[in-house]
């Protein structure tokens, strides 16, 4: 039976990303989607993805209860399904996805996000797409989440230019992904990315992601958001361009 990992460079790179995932549960959202290119400089992006997930869901509970005022009905209605549809194509596709290609994939979306808002950083005005708008980035959620615990672009793709209230727009956030990390159990079990060694090696970074939930939500009530951000988005940007450069080079040895 595998065991708990015990290297120190994975709990190097472990312990930030939980960190990350904590303050993105407690309301900065964008600053989770570094916690699973982390983690993948370790492991294979999915199994990072399984790893992480009972930690994921032991913080969805704690932002459920915090925020569970604080949602918008109409976008979760819109969403989910959308979800639920990406989420069924990614465990299809999941076996036939070569790490390298999800490494690619989560750089790409990690530099192609923040090459995005920095250029819509002057766009002030709230705007909102059609339903059909709000399905399909709900599916790349799906998807994106489902492989690689990177669901939060698409997702605020579609949410952000809505310009909600803040902490409408956290919770409505918490509940969507709450919604999707949970239906990723069964999937991640049918897909062998679940053993006794993730699981425990899961449960040891269980209290630093607690600690870092409640920073998250204590930070998202008293911190200015734009200095947070920024350096969120450059950390991102490093550890992108890192991904990129590790999938890159393979294809080229071969």
């Amino acid at each position: 039976m595998p065991a708990i990992i015990t290297d120190p460079f994975f709990y190097a790179v472990a312990i930030p990303a939980v960190i990350f995932l904590g303050l993105s549960k407690g309301g900065f959202s964008g600053v989770g989607i570094a916690a699973t290119p982390l983690l993948a400089l370790y492991l294979p992006p999915l199994e990072a993805a399984a790893l992480l997930l009972p930690v994921l869901i032991t913080q969805d509970l704690i932002s459920i209860y915090v925020y569970r005022r604080e949602w918008d009905a109409s976008n979760l209605k819109i969403m989910l399904p959308g979800a639920v549809a990406g989420m069924t194509l990614a465990w299809l596709l999941a076996s036939y996805i070569s790490d390298n290609a999800v490494r690619i994939t989560v750089g790409l979306i990690g530099l192609i996000f923040v090459i995005d808002v920095w250029r819509k950083r002057a766009r002030i005005e709230p705007t909102r797409m059609g339903p059909a708008g709000g399905v399909f980035w709900g599916a790349v959620s799906g998807f994106t989440s489902f492989m690689t615990q990177a669901g939060g672009p698409p997702f605020q793709v579609y949410v952000l230019p809505q310009r909600l209230p803040k902490l409408v727009l956290v919770g409505t956030t918490t509940i969507f992904f709450a919604v999707v990390n949970a239906l990723k159990i069964v999937p991640y079990f049918a897909l062998g990315q679940f053993h006794a060694g993730n699981f425990a090696t899961s449960l040891a970074l269980l209290p630093m992601a607690i600690i870092a939930n409640f920073m998250g939500i204590w930070l998202v009530k008293h911190t200015p958001t734009n200095l947070f951000y920024n350096i969120a988005y450059a950390l991102l940007l490093v550890i992108s361009l890192v991904l990129l450069w590790q999938g890159c080079s393979v294809l080229w040895r071969g």
